[in-house]
């Protein structure tokens, strides 16, 4: 009897049984996040004057949302809602403080993690300091790389970035900036070597050269085109670049170049990321979102005006109008996701944790605030939010809402003597120009039932009228 070609057809069969039995590849996770990129920052959202081609590419081969939302206005308690998937009216951090997640608070880096994959934070944090309980590598990633507050992050070329829990020192000489800002010190380089957007595409592409063979999560949290709000001091401009050599014919100011080339940097970190998934072979296994932590700013020189950066929208960084949260978002993924499609599905940062959670098929249960895009990606159908929420702990105290198509904002929730509300219709009025709050009594009346509802208390983030309230004990 001839054994070796029955021994051969056993195997075959033993191996045809085995993949067909074997679990699918997790997807790859990257998600690029931007600092103070407007709605109207990017060419595929309607940008005019400055070059934005890969993350143009990414929308044509990718999808559009129209309606997605950042975590709030600011930095900080933005990036806390896309951790966590919290509102700021539960989440830990609602403003620029420096108040750190704890060890209960559970991030999609934690998740993540805890299905296997790998994760790396290159770029801002911002949501806990040196030695506290929220650094990075406490609180589900593997690898940071980075900022860890935004006072530090002001600065584009830092005398050091912090490597996970040691610092990684470079060339630059940097004068420090006392601005009792938060209760943090910023700086500005005399002697700029190092820009850090070069640092962290550097990190990134080693991360995944490194990572190609398993599952894994970068989030990359650019600090471009944020502005060096110091630089000022030193009577130099605050948009921070190695060079705007690209604008120099433009009849622009040179603050206004300077910020050009920063989106161009930006645009730039993406094409370099995307091609490196692609030189990889795991492009058609990688889900990738682009984002912006909050609306265009309005400082180091910038003049958001100058671009549109907020396009259509009414408002900028610290407004709760749409200008202020409003987002551009692309997200694109081969086979997965329809190629030149546009979504008009009310989501945000709230919705992040879910979505990662349904992508990986998880079956741990956190408290969040947020309903899973991925039927959306997917092309399926979609559960809707009944509301979305954002409160803001400056300027008076601003709380707002978005139910369907109906926007409600409160502003100077610090001041009863002051406090007003406003009622926008956006899907007639996407610039906010007709308060209809007057004649909507019903609309505006079931906002506020929700508004007071989903605030809760918190000891470093209340409004005035809580200060003897009985809410501190709940």
């Amino acid at each position: 009897m001839k054994l070796k070609p029955l021994l051969g057809l056993c195997l075959s069969i033993f191996t045809l049984s085995c993949s067909q039995n074997k679990e699918p590849t997790k997807p790859n996770i990257i998600y690029i996040m931007a600092d103070d990129l407007g709605y109207g920052d990017v060419g595929v959202y309607g940008q005019k004057d400055i070059p934005t081609p890969n993350i143009d590419q990414l929308a044509a081969e990718g999808m559009l949302f129209t309606r997605h939302y950042a975590g709030n206005t600011v930095c900080a308690p933005s990036r806390c809602t896309l951790m966590t998937g919290k509102h700021n009216g539960h989440a830990r951090i609602r403003g620029n403080l420096r108040v750190p997640l704890e060890p209960e608070d559970q991030t999609v880096a934690e998740l993540l993690q805890s299905e296997g994959y790998t994760t790396a934070l290159i770029g801002k944090w911002g949501l806990g300091e040196e030695g506290s309980t929220g650094v990075p590598n406490k609180q589900g990633f593997d690898y940071f790389y980075g900022y860890l507050n935004q006072v530090h992050a002001h600065n584009h070329y830092p005398a050091f970035l912090y490597e996970n829990e040691g610092k990684d020192s470079l060339e630059n000489v940097v004068e420090e900036v006392k601005t009792g800002y938060q209760g943090g010190n910023g700086g500005i380089s005399t002697n700029k070597k190092v820009y850090s957007n070069d640092k962290f595409e550097e990190k990134s592409l080693a991360f995944l050269e490194e990572n190609k063979g398993k599952p894994f999560f970068l989030y990359l949290p650019l600090i471009v085109p944020h502005a060096n709000n110091e630089a000022r001091r030193f009577d130099q401009s605050g948009m921070e670049v190695p060079s705007f050599a690209a604008f120099d014919d433009r009849d622009w100011p040179e603050d206004q170049k300077r910020h050009a080339a920063m989106i161009t940097e930006l645009d730039n970190t993406v094409g370099a990321v995307m091609a490196k998934i692609k030189e990889l072979g795991i492009d058609d296994n990688t889900l990738v979102i682009f984002t912006s932590d909050n609306g265009p700013h309005a400082e180091g020189g910038a003049d958001p005006d100058f671009f549109n950066s907020n396009g259509p929208l009414r408002g900028i960084k610290r407004d709760l109008y749409e200008g202020g949260i409003r987002v551009p978002t692309v997200a694109w993924w081969p086979g997965k996701i329809k190629a030149g499609s546009t979504s008009d599905h009310l989501s945000g940062f709230v919705d992040f944790f879910e979505t990662m959670a349904d992508l990986v098929h998880s079956q741990q249960t956190s408290e969040t605030d947020g309903i899973s895009y991925l039927p959306t990606l997917l092309g399926k159908n979609q559960p809707k939010h009944e509301f979305m929420y954002w409160e803001f702990h400056e300027q008076g105290g601003k709380q707002g809402i978005i139910m369907d198509q109906y926007k409600c904002i409160r502003l100077n929730v610090n001041k009863p003597e002051e406090t007003s509300v406003e009622l926008y219709d956006l899907s007639t009025d996407i610039e906010e120009q007709n308060n209809i709050a007057s004649e909507n009594r019903e609309i505006v009346e079931k906002a506020l039932v929700i508004i007071d509802r989903e605030h809760t208390y918190s000891e470093e983030f209340h409004f005035n009228h809580e200060e003897n309230s009985t809410h501190k004990n709940e």
